[in-house]
């Protein structure tokens, strides 16, 4: 089944998904893996040039579906199932708007990959974060909730399939659950949330706010033994 099918059936039942973000640069750990699997994994960073290596490992080893969620063309590779096509919605630079897109354009029409276009909305988790350094513009502020819900509607009018809502890796301070619960009943297609996420509750607050899927990462790298407890966080929803 198609990745985007996938997701809207799950979405259509009411099932949280849980996804592990994993950057190309840092060494992959299996063990993270062990004695759970999430329902996707995102492969892609802020920095960085090489996620084929990677994903071909995942494939290998895992029969979980692997997205490539780049953060620059050079992260492209058709290797994985589906790729998250997104553009940067809360920024002001043109090259994460539509720019790098542009250039990758021919490369992923020509590989056949799946193809999901996803708004992108990053909100201030309370410091600096990677994206923020990386895209050159800053975040929505927390508290302008009017914001962030018009920049999801536009989203969604632009044709995107997916919102995320991004607090940045390694956010001090995840997306308020408010704030997911305030967007959630403006838009109609599926809502991802991450950033800053370090607890099975802050995750289960995030579905119950609203959030269809919930991206955690930088946690995980620096506790893989916690994966199956937010997995069976999220299924026991």
């Amino acid at each position: 089944m198609a990745v985007m099918q996938s997701i809207l059936s799950a979405v259509a039942t009411h099932r949280p998904l849980l996804a592990v973000l994993l950057d190309p640069d840092k060494p992959f750990r299996a063990e993270l893996f062990a004695s759970a699997q999430p329902d996707l994994i995102l492969v892609g960073g802020s920095t960085g040039n090489n996620a084929d290596q990677l994903v071909r490992r995942l494939k290998q080893q895992l029969s979980v579906p692997v997205v490539l969620f780049p953060g620059n063309v050079a992260q492209f590779t058709p290797a994985a199932d589906a790729l998250l096509f997104l553009s940067v919605l809360s920024s002001d630079n043109p090259d994460f708007l539509v720019g790098n897109q542009i250039k990758a354009a021919a490369s992923v029409h020509a590989s056949g990959i799946e193809s999901i276009p996803m708004g992108y909305i990053l909100v201030d988790g309370g410091r600096t974060t990677s994206v923020q350094r990386a895209t050159g513009s800053q975040p929505i502020p927390r508290d302008n909730i009017r914001r962030i819900i018009d920049t999801a509607i536009a989203a969604e009018l632009l044709g995107k399939q997916l919102v995320y809502l991004e607090a940045g890796s390694g956010a001090a301070i995840p997306v308020a659950p408010e704030t997911i619960a305030a967007v959630r009943r403006q838009i109609r297609v599926p809502l991802i949330v991450g950033g800053g996420i370090c607890t099975v509750q802050q995750m289960q607050d995030a579905f119950r706010a609203g959030a269809d899927i919930v991206v955690i990462g930088n946690h995980f790298e620096q506790h893989p033994g916690q994966l199956k407890a937010f997995v069976e966080g999220a299924s026991s929803l």
